[in-house]
């Protein structure tokens, strides 16, 4: 049995009836590196059933405290039903990349079951007219709650499942599985009392620590506030519903390390989050809402020490402006390398555990009270969010993996959105592709297409800026 941490549990207390806080991942695979060139839902099946043991996420669940008075316990679903979490489903004819984009975003709206392990996953066939795809390819869609994962370290979920050959087996588990006991509520609250106790404790302790980096965290975070203070207000900062909408641009790594190399001392991430602003400006400026100034994004870090816990969420998210004001496509890279350097000086200067322990220290009774009825009484949308958006970049695999076999072609992210934060952006590389994927509130972005058109022009923008040659359609 373990307990979640303070920031974990926040991620439960942010959730809403429009507003599940899961995310997710979707990955294409081609069957005919399988074996006999084909895979069957019950190959997929008897994957997952071999490698149970390979992630303690795949039969954890959680059990609440009675009155919510401290943090939830993760402990071992005696009733695990995998068939339960793996599902199957194929998309009607024609089976085209909208059709998959539609129904993605439909599941990935619908809430997971907080009774059971945080976790589902979709298996969708019928992709039979998706350009690029080869033939017989099938998705995976994969939810994962925010609570039971790192966005930028991984639940351990994907690990378990992937291999770097096609024909690689797992390992046997050294033990047969048993479940653990469920404890009782009076040794919940047992527990709780002795976690409150703790605290006064705790707090100077945190003190401690702390006051040695509070001037170089202030120094950091001097530019952060700055932005959150002149944040313009567009279309996706306002009160959201429960519908989806879901969109992905696949560009090749290559190109974008040919941009990054035209702009002394940027990175690809630089070039990934100009290539968004400048999709946001273009589809603000058909819309005729545009503001004057610089939108703002939400840049989340990963502010783990080398050796810390990798089981919980260390996640900071400074904001920086991402320049849509900017037209020039190399001087928006150049003014958001710019921003980014300030942001990981503020990096440095976190410490990841004063950070995980500034909430410990709060008695944990009174944290699991507040932010709960904060959340649920929508008062948190009473304030306004720092940024406009979110832009998340996560490295994946640079190599092809395999699952049952069949290698994987395509892969994606996708984020949970929040009141006030109607749009998220999540950035994924894997085997030399890079991806931009969106997700947003349907009501916001009526128009997915219009806004993935606008986020490839802004790709083909800025490879003509590099002077790469024209890329075929």
């Amino acid at each position: 049995m373990q307990q979640l941490s303070s920031i974990d549990s926040m991620f439960l207390y942010q959730e809403l009836d429009n507003a599940p806080m899961h995310i997710a991942g979707l990955a294409i695979y081609d069957p005919s590196t399988a074996n006999n060139g084909f895979v069957r839902f019950k190959d997929i099946l008897r994957t997952y059933h071999d490698r149970l043991h390979l992630s303690p996420m795949f039969r954890r669940k959680l059990v609440q405290v009675p009155l919510n008075v401290d943090y939830p316990y993760w402990v071992e679903d005696a009733d695990f039903d995998l068939e339960y979490h793996v599902r199957h489903i194929a998309l009607p004819k024609p089976g085209d990349w909208r059709q998959l984009c539609i129904l993605v975003a439909r599941l990935h709206s619908r809430p997971l079951d907080l009774n059971r392990p945080l976790w589902e996953a979709t298996i969708i066939e019928g992709l039979d007219n998706i350009p690029g795809l080869p033939e017989g390819s099938y998705a995976v869609l994969t939810k994962v709650h925010h609570a039971a994962i790192d966005t930028l370290e991984g639940s351990g979920l994907a690990r378990a499942l992937h291999t770097r050959a096609p024909e690689d087996r797992a390992a046997e588990p050294e033990t047969p599985w048993r479940p653990e006991r469920t404890p009782s509520a009076a040794e919940l609250l047992a527990r709780t009392y002795g976690n409150n106790i703790k605290s006064p404790l705790q707090m100077a302790r945190v003190l401690s620590d702390a006051m040695p980096s509070v001037a170089r965290m202030r120094a950091g975070m001097r530019l952060s506030e700055e932005k959150r203070s002149g944040k313009p207000k567009t279309r996706f900062n306002g009160a959201i519903s429960a519908h989806r909408v879901f969109g992905a641009v696949d560009m090749p790594l290559d190109d974008i390390r040919a941009i990054r190399d035209k702009v002394e001392g940027a990175t690809v991430n630089d070039v990934v989050v100009a290539i968004v602003a400048g999709g946001l400006r273009r589809y603000l400026e058909g819309k005729r809402e545009l503001p004057t100034s610089s939108l703002v994004a939400g840049v989340p870090l990963n502010v783990r020490g080398e050796n810390e816990d990798t089981s919980t969420n260390t996640i900071h998210m400074p904001s920086i402006e991402i320049h849509t004001d900017i037209a020039d496509p190399l001087d928006r890279v150049r003014a958001v390398n710019f921003e980014m350097d300030e942001v990981g000086a503020y990096k440095k200067a976190v410490s990841a555990k004063a950070i995980a322990r500034k909430t410990v220290a709060v008695p944990a009774s009174l944290t699991a009270l507040g932010s709960r009825k904060a959340f649920e009484t929508a008062l948190a949308n009473r304030f306004d969010v720092p940024f406009n958006t979110i832009i998340t970049n996560v490295p994946g695999p640079a190599d092809p993996v395999y699952m049952t076999g069949a290698k994987m072609v395509r892969a994606y992210e996708l984020s949970p959105i929040q009141e006030s934060l109607g749009l998220t952006h999540s950035v994924f590389s894997y085997n030399g592709s890079q991806s931009i994927t969106f997700q947003a509130c349907r009501e916001m972005l009526p128009d997915p297409d219009a806004y993935n058109d606008a986020l490839q022009a802004s790709f083909a923008e800025m490879r003509a800026a590099a002077g790469l040659a024209v890329a075929a359609a």
